[in-house]
């Protein structure tokens, strides 16, 4: 019994030392904790579950016989995150790089499989050089046993993606299909084939961190939802991401107590909007004084920054809130935002989330580049995921609404639940200026009758009041009651209940 013991107790501390003290060394030198370093900072303290410690690799080629760690570069199992169930892998570098193995992939599929056995979300802390190369198909096959499961797990649990180290090649498929993914500012690179690839085929030069750094892909490429400083401030974040999810698409989200007030009143936003209607102003500002205690988590900041979304809580309830942001080329929607707010809608509601959304648009973007590049295809995902959803919707229109990009946010003929409208808003085809210049195209010569035929249309659309006259607005609010207006909704929709026909998928405009 003691050398089974003792046998134990050495495999243990095998597992843990990894790759040996060298290359734990070498990851702290890069900025870069360890794989179980990261998971002791996620999970709540002395909450992990371990399994699979001692799995080894069962390839005997190129020598790989002789190189044998337990654990086999993946640390796996379950643990909690403020009390709430998670279960989690984290890729070790220091063994082989991080490389996945057959083995490897068996310990990721197995933690995922109980993480919808048990509906509970998965969280992947990914540092890995891709496929191990001496396994050959072996490893591909892996990869694609993990790929089926992120597309089973989809809209099931949430699954949230956090960059560590170089992900590579077959590697990046995993993350690109989970819900969240996150980034580590230069120790982290996301692409599908590297540099030196690339400039072989193509005969670009290019850096790993200009091709797929956390900042590319956090401002360019619109992959990455968060890009942090450092190992340390991605977890926190995870942490307090976490925090706002349902753990499975059967529950409702979270709750926590709140000193804030439901019937609060904010009288600053009765000045938020310009008196000319061609002045920018922060929709932040509306969003962080109508959320409890100003908490808004912003997804994707950087990226398509004319539209805002993230998660805040109404009463303690989790929200996602979806809004056109004036600051940036007018709260125009374009093909970028219009994927980036889809895809958030659709997340919502798959779990259960109810949706507010705070509309100024006034219209979608003209020009060539954006016909050129599908924002009518584009464009429709953001119609199609409104539509579909089945969840509360609370709409908001602050100023100007006009054009098919009314119809898409969230209009009450897309299902819209409750519309309210602020006494500035604008409602109609397009803005008066534009709109009298094609009506009265034959007074175009002459200044004065266009400013008064301008003014006549602006008197008679650009307000609220013809929208609430047929309904599709329910009521003309003042911006101070907005968070009480929108918290009475809520508590209404509670038990909101609406089921789509019954089909196998719908087809979205992808």
């Amino acid at each position: 019994m003691h050398d089974i013991i003792r046998q134990l107790d050495e495999k243990r501390a095998a597992a843990r030392l990894g790759g040996g003290e060298q290359r734990i060394e070498a990851q702290h030198a890069k900025g870069k904790l360890t794989a179980r370093e990261r998971i002791e900072l996620l999970l709540d303290p002395d909450s992990f579950e371990e399994w699979d410690m001692f799995v080894e690799h069962r390839c005997a080629d190129f020598g790989m016989g002789e190189q044998k760690v337990p654990g086999d570069g993946v640390v796996t199992g379950y643990g909690t995150v403020n009390g709430r169930l998670v279960f989690v892998f984290s890729q070790d570098f220091t063994v082989f790089g991080g490389a996945l193995s057959e083995a490897h992939a068996e310990k990721i599929c197995k933690i995922m499989d109980h993480a919808l056995k048990t509906g509970a979300p998965v969280i992947g802390l990914n540092d890995s050089g891709g496929a191990r190369i001496q396994e050959g198909v072996a490893s591909l096959g892996g990869y694609a046993d993990v790929f089926q499961r992120n597309v089973l797990a989809s809209g099931v649990i949430p699954q949230i993606s956090v960059i560590m180290g170089p992900c590579a090649g077959g590697a990046v498929y995993s993350p690109a299909m989970t819900d969240f993914i996150v980034m580590v500012k230069d120790t982290s690179y996301m692409f599908v084939t590297g540099p030196e690839v690339v400039k072989t085929v193509t005969h670009e030069e290019v850096t790993a961190e200009e091709l797929g750094g956390a900042v590319t892909h956090s401002t360019r490429s619109g992959v990455a939802d968060r890009a942090f400083d450092n190992d340390v401030e991605a977890l926190v974040m995870v942490r307090r991401l976490v925090n706002f999810l349902p753990p499975n698409n059967r529950e409702k989200p979270p709750v926590r107590p709140t000193t804030d007030g439901a019937d609060r009143l904010d009288y600053s936003l009765d000045t938020l909007v310009p008196d000319n209607p061609n002045s920018a102003y922060d929709i932040k500002e509306l969003v962080f004084k109508v959320v409890d205690d100003t908490d808004f988590l912003e997804l994707a900041p950087d990226y398509a920054r004319n539209i805002v979304i993230g998660f805040g809580r109404m009463e303690g309830a989790t929200v996602g809130i979806v809004a056109n942001q004036p600051l940036v080329l007018a709260g125009c929607l374009d093909i970028r935002s219009s994927i980036k707010a889809a895809r958030f809608v659709r997340f919502c509601d798959a779990f259960n989330i109810p949706l507010i959304t705070f509309v100024d648009v006034p219209g979608f973007m003209p020009g060539t580049a954006q016909e050129y590049g599908g924002i009518i295809k584009h464009g429709a995902k953001l119609l199609y995921a409104y539509a579909e959803a089945t969840v509360p919707k609370v709409t908001v229109i602050t100023r100007k609404a006009y054009g098919g990009a009314y119809d898409v946010m969230s209009s009450k003929h897309l299902r819209g639940d409750v519309n309210f409208a602020w006494p500035s808003a604008e409602i109609a085809v397009m803005g008066p200026k534009g709109a009298v210049e094609i009506i009265f195209r034959k007074d175009l010569a002459d200044p004065h009758k266009i400013a008064a035929r301008t003014e006549e249309y602006r008197r008679k659309f650009a307000n609220p009041f013809v929208a609430g006259s047929r309904g599709f607005i329910d009521d003309v609010i003042m911006p101070h009651e907005t968070r009480k207006r929108i918290c009475r909704s809520l508590a209404m929709l509670r038990e909101k209940k609406l089921d789509n026909p019954w089909r196998k998928h719908g087809n979205i405009p992808l």
